[in-house]
């Protein structure tokens, strides 16, 4: 089944919402909160990191918005926006109930990423997010970036976001962190993070191989793009490196894709290894609390037994049984080893506002509908 257009109804803006087909009442998911980057939409953010391949096996739910703002170019603000993500996090505890949220975690991408850092200062998502997941945006212990890195010069790159420093968020949480190689000149060894959580000493683990290419790129900059904004998507190779050990079972690690810039899509069997790190990683925290609702606004689909969601689907997206191949999960929330082949069907492709468009060639894309 493909993605719901779900709409918060206090702003009346619409998100894409993935979840298992076959969900049962009283099974418990893990929900991403999936942010793009800067120039970027929602759908194009589905197709780049494609966790809604997973869906099925590792019972996801997925959430992908789309920031308000679009001039110069589409970015998350916090007056136009925190609003709204608030509302979906709202949306999707009382959809599904608070009881079945096992973990709760921020994935963004570039300025996705920056503004998940800038979420978990906030009193609300501080309370309620049990991990983070950075997609070059932000690494929690700066990384020294490549003298290349950030968009092409054209006659349009004094719109593009300047890098401000990742801030050490003030909760519990796990972090994990992935680059292209081209972005950067060097990452340290150490973490602060690590260090809060008493982890051992940054270990590498098995290389992941993908022998496929990932579903998208900047066709804007196609022609004068750089190794490290992004070339056209091919397969490749990811290091993973994890600091093992860490206190409460905490996910810590950084991803090298090697030969990879800032804006290929993510390719099948890296998407699946960070999607099955985010799954091992211990959660619970929005659990311990219930959600405060707004006197001023209170939602009108908080009065009904579920949220209200448009019933606009797009097109099936099946997703293959590879239970059999799944290793067991670590007890302590550990993580050791990438999953063997792993070959998604299908995922989205960009809204036609965006900057950046999907691989057409690829047999895995979609066309869905846009969100405005």
């Amino acid at each position: 089944m493909g993605s719901i257009s779900a709409v918060d109804e206090q702003t009346g803006r619409k998100f894409y919402l993935d979840d298992p087909d076959d969900l049962q009442p009283d099974e418990e998911v893990v929900f991403l909160l999936n942010l793009h980057g800067g120039g970027s939409a929602g759908a194009w953010q589905q197709a780049y990191f494609p966790a809604i391949d997973y869906k099925q096996q590792y019972r996801l739910v997925i959430a992908t918005p789309s920031a308000a703002n679009k001039e110069p170019s589409r970015r998350w603000i916090e007056e136009a926006d925190d609003e709204h993500l608030q509302n979906i996090v709202n949306f999707v505890f009382e959809k599904y109930g608070l009881e079945r949220i096992r973990s709760f975690w921020l994935t963004g991408h570039s300025q996705g990423g920056s503004t998940s850092s800038r979420l978990l200062g906030t009193d609300f998502f501080m309370e309620r997010v049990d991990g983070w997941l950075s997609l070059s945006g932000g690494r929690i212990g700066q990384f020294e970036r490549s003298a290349t890195a950030g968009r092409p010069d054209t006659a349009t790159s004094g719109d593009r976001p300047v890098p401000v420093p990742t801030a050490t968020p003030d909760t519990d949480m796990s972090f994990i962190f992935s680059v292209g190689e081209h972005e950067m000149a060097s990452i340290p060894d150490t973490s602060p993070w690590a260090e809060k959580y008493e982890a051992g000493p940054k270990t590498r683990l098995p290389d992941v191989i993908d022998d496929e290419p990932g579903k998208i790129y900047d066709t804007l900059s196609e022609g004068y793009s750089t190794p490290a904004w992004g070339l056209f998507p091919r397969p490749g190779t990811a290091e993973v490196f994890v600091f093992p050990d860490a206190r409460d079972g905490r996910v810590i690690a950084d991803i090298v894709r090697l030969d990879k810039g800032h804006t290929e899509g993510y390719e099948p069997k890296i998407t699946e290894t960070l999607v099955r790190m985010i799954s091992d990683a211990p959660g619970g925290k929005a659990r311990t609390r219930e959600p405060p609702r707004r006197p001023a606004r209170q939602s009108s689909h908080a009065k009904a037994e579920q949220p209200t969601t448009k019933a606009t689907r797009t097109a099936p997206s099946p997703t293959p049984d590879r239970g059999a191949g799944q290793s067991p999960r670590k007890k302590n929330g550990g993580w050791a080893r990438p999953l063997p082949d792993a070959t998604p069907t299908a995922s989205a492709t960009p809204n036609r506002d965006t900057r950046y468009r999907a691989l057409s060639t690829s047999p895995h894309i979609l066309r869905r509908p846009a969100l405005t």
